[in-house]
């Protein structure tokens, strides 16, 4: 070969690529059947001058047309702290170590999940975070349906088995929470769909992320106790199927993005039951969003329930009470739209708040009391001399309506010197006070306040609950399986000896408990001893053998 001496500019030769690699002047068809390109992808401050620029100008020159139809560009990829990678300072990470220390799964969702314009902050870290929030959260769920079904012998029928859609037909379910879970899964599947279509992996993370977190704490812990019922159980059967088919649909939705861990998935929950399947998940046809599911009240009623149940364990901690301690009602407010909740997610915003009953109120003033003030560092300067007037102007007005005003960011109307006089939200400040024997949280949309007040029958139940935990804890220590059962011994006195006595079947159905002994533990029981509300007790378990 010779070197051509005469270069001006490598971008130049570069540009021509779409010409000179596809046989252009020597095989017309062949070079047409590959031109133009669909896709194409570089750094955008390294290449929009140089490689991107150089190629549409020679394809306007040669052609006139474009070289290629989508174009994808980003920014730079920075250390965490934001500094420019350079092996001379020590903070270059190398492809092939990041792979093998943080997982190319964890890699992927990390350049996924990020605004392409900005410049991408990358490291161990930053990794960590990811696989902490997702793909851990994820496996939790994934590994929580194996472990049962394998314990109950569950396998998914098909009435007639296509390999390219193995998550079969939507189920059908009764169930709220299925219903739910279901349509936000068909929400999502055209949500990403569409983004995808539109190369923006980016929209497509902000889509998934959220109902990872729906199936996780919100959906598999709400469910729990179905997966815990007898084998001829409806119910139960219906929640297998139900999370059977959302794992599989999911994990086709992630595929493109987390090609490996979803591989695993989709071998044990479909391969390995189903001899006819295809032999990867990639082989598979991309999921339809069945929109006969998508029901948007539902979606839109159950992200209310989820809010005021955040608030309302906000509530409980803010006033010290542990979940566990049973309360009589919660008041909630709603500032924006309709204040409405079926009454089945009624039942399951009290049995997440451990409450008794619920109901919506129609003003906040019923749950806290306002008092409003000046913002002094604003409108001491503003106003000046006249700054007492505006102190007293704003304490005769309605503390409600200004609290409410100020939530909803708009302007406070006061009169000074007979002329009205605009003031901003944050030149106001609003203190609250919940009203008595209440605990209160809220945010812009939703004030939630739980009855603080606990009967000695409220206590009781507390007490036994408590002690539902600490059995529970105890069958871990001593390494029982979670099928077995087990006999209990206890040795308690004055209130809890009582709550042991009345709350006995309760106790039972929660641990497993075959029976509940008063007395001592047998030699062969694990033996611990526990302390509530400065009582000691004592309690043993032993495994019975059926």
């Amino acid at each position: 070969m010779t070197r051509i001496s005469e270069v001006g500019d490598p971008w130049l030769d570069a540009g021509i690529v779409s010409f000179s690699t596809l046989s252009y002047r020597k095989n017309h068809d062949y070079w047409r059947k590959w031109y133009p390109a669909h896709w194409i992808s570089e750094s955008f401050p390294g290449q929009f001058r140089n490689w991107f620029y150089s190629l549409l100008a020679m394809a306007t020159v040669v052609d006139n047309s474009p070289p290629f139809l989508e174009n994808f560009g980003y920014a730079t990829l920075m250390a965490e702290d934001g500094r420019e990678m350079h092996k001379s300072w020590g903070n270059a990470i190398e492809f092939n170590e990041a792979a093998d220390q943080m997982g190319v799964d964890v890699m992927r969702w990390l350049y996924c999940a990020h605004k392409p314009e900005n410049n991408l902050p990358f490291g161990y870290n930053r990794a960590d975070e990811v696989r902490r929030s997702f793909l851990i959260p994820l496996w939790n769920v994934y590994s929580f349906f194996s472990t049962y079904a394998n314990l109950d012998g569950w396998t998914p029928t098909w009435e007639a088995f296509d390999p390219g859609t193995p998550e079969g037909p939507t189920p059908q379910s009764d169930n709220p929470l299925d219903q739910w879970i279901l349509a936000r899964l068909n929400q999502v599947v055209a949500r990403v769909t569409t983004t995808l279509e539109n190369s923006d992996a980016f929209g497509a993370t902000i889509a998934i992320e959220p109902i990872i977190e729906d199936l996780t704490n919100w959906y598999v812990r709400r469910s729990r106790r179905r997966f815990w019922k007898s084998e001829q159980d409806s119910d139960k059967n219906t929640a297998y199927a139900t999370l059977y088919h959302v794992l599989v649909k999911l994990a086709k939705i992630l595929a493109p993005f987390t090609p490996f861990v979803t591989e695993v998935m989709y071998q044990n929950l479909v391969r390995s039951v189903q001899e006819k399947a295809y032999e990867s998940i990639h082989h598979t046809d991309w999921p339809m969003a069945d929109s006969a599911v998508v029901d948007e009240k539902l979606i839109d009623q159950m992200a209310l329930a989820q809010r005021i149940a955040s608030l309302g364990l906000s509530a409980r901690s803010g006033a010290g009470i542990k979940v566990r301690q049973p309360l009589a009602k919660v008041l909630v407010h709603v500032n924006v739209g309709r204040a409405e909740l079926s009454d089945d997610l009624i039942a399951i915003v009290l049995d997440e708040l451990n409450i008794k009953a619920f109901n919506f109120v129609e003003e906040a003033g019923e749950l806290v009391s306002y008092r409003i003030l000046p913002n002094n560092k604003l409108l001491g300067p503003k106003f000046g001399a006249q700054f007492p007037e505006v102190r007293a102007a704003l304490a005769g007005l309605d503390p409600g309506e200004v609290a409410s005003k100020v939530e909803g960011g708009e302007m406070v109307t006061i009169l000074l010197g007979g002329e009205p006089v605009y003031l901003a939200p944050e030149e106001i400040l609003v203190e609250t006070q919940p009203a008595e024997g209440l605990a209160v949280a809220a945010d812009k949309m939703v004030t939630v306040a739980v009855d603080s007040v606990i009967t000695p029958d409220l206590r009781a139940e507390g007490l036994a609950r408590e002690i539902v935990r600490r059995i529970q804890a105890q069958r871990k220590n001593a390494d029982f399986n979670i099928e077995d059962r087990i006999t209990t011994y206890y040795l308690a006195e004055g209130d809890l000896a009582g709550v042991f006595r009345d709350w006995s079947e309760y106790i039972k159905a929660e641990t497993l408990t075959i029976e509940l002994v008063a007395g001592e533990s047998a030699p062969e029981a694990y033996t611990e001893t526990h302390q509530v509300e400065e009582m000691e007790f004592t309690i043993g378990v032993q495994q019975v053998m059926i």
